[in-house]
């Protein structure tokens, strides 16, 4: 594995962990924040707010009916003989269409008529099961209470009465007098409280069974201690302390649903306030998905720039470590490189290679007359000439000074014919022409080529010693010449 792949490696493993890490930790603490809040804060604030509004909204008819129970006319009128129906139905026609309430009643104690705003419904009989509701709280004692029942007055429609005791000045019983609400009525308000509080909410009575609910058909239908997981704690919620609301946790599956109960004393029903823990954790999840989702693209983001960036500097470094920072062809390093490759390649096909190693003749005499920025852009207009003459397959190296070295993919004789194409090229070229006082226009460059054909067994160094040693067989012959070893 290369450096690069490493550091790259590494970088991903520590961003990726590090992301993960800290999405986990910021997810169990939100967890445990948010069953925090559910248990001590969300749950028993909505319970309360629940609490006063249910109180606002069921009180009424209460206070209503409580009124009605002192209301010196309707004991006037038991006192009287009960004689004109009329007054009666009239007074329950008024009291419903004033209020909005549903139906409005009154049983009489002495003649066990039912009376309401269209007459006499019925007279009333221990031995009817519809009329159970009247004796028995009658019997109980209590000023009210509240009671869910069918309304025999308009088609048997589930509606939650509001009954309440008529005395006279001496504590005897005239009767009952009471209102009733649809329960359509309340299982909107406990829907609004639902959609409001996404939470659930229902009302039960001492013995657990449903009296209220958004779902009419669990209405006296359903006792929650039939009802599996809060049915496991059923017990302890009607058994709980009626003066102070309670918390509670049960297991429904694989879900946790957390509770909190509340005795309403005016209506002798608990308030039940539900919420599973998955909704509360709905939030912390996409957070926590959402971390993740940032961080795996911050982590993509960050390992491609790296990679640029890696990519950028090592190419950088790469051009660096391989080519002439003058003239931009290939240093000794790169060189030396392409010369083994051609070795190895030569020994296993035989494909022959030669190397011209060529030198600027009177360099020196140009940087003496002209200055070493004219001997710059000397050596890199031969190298220009150099890159122009050679084939792609062949390879343009700096070697020293003003010396340069081809690797030419042929035998000696190749060699030979692209260092005499360099040779012709160069002599056409003449610098310093301003500072020369030469008619010509300027100083002739020319170039020295000493050619030498890899043989078998040929380090670099004695390949170089051989074409190094023509060179200068080509200097002693008078220079601007091409001699092969």
């Amino acid at each position: 594995m290369s450096l690069r792949l490493k550091l790259i490696s590494a970088l991903t493993t520590i961003l990726v962990v590090a992301f993960i890490s800290v999405s986990l930790f910021n997810y169990n603490v939100s967890r445990d924040s948010a069953r925090d809040e559910i248990q001590h804060s969300a749950l028993p604030l909505t319970r309360d707010n629940i609490y006063s509004e249910m109180q606002s909204g069921l009180m009424r008819p209460l206070f209503v009916s409580s009124l009605m129970a002192n209301d010196i006319f309707l004991k006037d009128w038991v006192a009287e003989g009960e004689t004109d129906v009329v007054k009666i139905m009239r007074y329950l026609g008024e009291i419903r269409d004033k209020y909005g309430f549903f139906t409005s009643f009154f049983v009489s104690a002495k003649t066990n008529d039912y009376y309401y705003y269209d007459g006499v419904l019925k007279t009333v009989s221990r031995h009817d099961r519809h009329d159970v509701w009247y004796y028995d709280f009658v019997d109980s004692g209590m000023s009210y209470d509240f009671d869910v029942d069918s309304n025999e007055a308009a088609d048997d429609i589930l509606t939650i009465f509001i009954n309440h005791r008529v005395e006279d000045r001496a504590g005897n019983l005239l009767g009952v007098v009471g209102v009733g609400l649809k329960m359509d009525q309340v299982a909107g308000l406990l829907k609004t409280f639902t959609e409001k509080y996404s939470k659930n909410i229902f009302l039960v009575d001492p013995k657990g069974v449903v009296q209220a609910h958004t779902d009419k058909e669990l209405i006296e239908n359903l006792n929650i201690n039939d009802v599996p997981g809060i049915g496991s704690i059923a017990s302890d919620v009607l058994e709980m302390d009626r003066d102070n609301p309670a918390l509670f946790k049960y297991k429904n599956g694989d879900e946790t649903v957390h509770l909190t109960a509340r005795f309403i004393p005016e209506f002798h029903w608990f308030l039940i306030v539900e919420q599973n823990e998955s909704i509360a954790m709905k939030a912390a999840r996409d957070n926590f998905i959402r971390t993740l989702s940032i961080g795996a693209l911050a982590t993509l983001l960050i390992i491609l720039l790296s990679i640029v960036s890696i990519n950028h500097f090592q190419g950088r470094l790469e051009v660096q470590a391989n080519t002439d920072e003058l003239t931009g062809v290939a240093n000794r390093r790169s060189f030396e490189k392409r010369v083994d490759s051609a070795m190895t390649k030569c020994t296993k096909d035989g494909s022959p290679f030669s190397v011209v190693l060529l030198d600027i003749d009177g360099f020196k005499v140009v940087n003496d007359t002209c200055g070493h920025n004219e001997g710059d852009r000397v050596i890199k207009e031969v190298c220009t000439v150099i890159n122009s003459s050679i084939r792609d397959s062949d390879l343009c190296a700096r070697w020293g000074g003003d010396e340069f070295i081809i690797l030419v993919h042929g035998d000696s004789e190749q060699a030979a014919i692209i260092a005499e194409r360099i040779r012709e090229s160069v002599e056409k070229t003449s610098v310093c022409a301003e500072m020369s006082d030469k008619n010509d226009g300027g100083i002739m460059v020319t170039v020295s080529c000493g050619v030498a054909q890899y043989v078998c067994g040929d380090s670099l160094d004695s390949l170089n010693l051989r074409a190094d040693k023509a060179m200068y067989e080509s200097k002693d012959q008078g220079k601007n010449r091409v001699v092969i070893a």
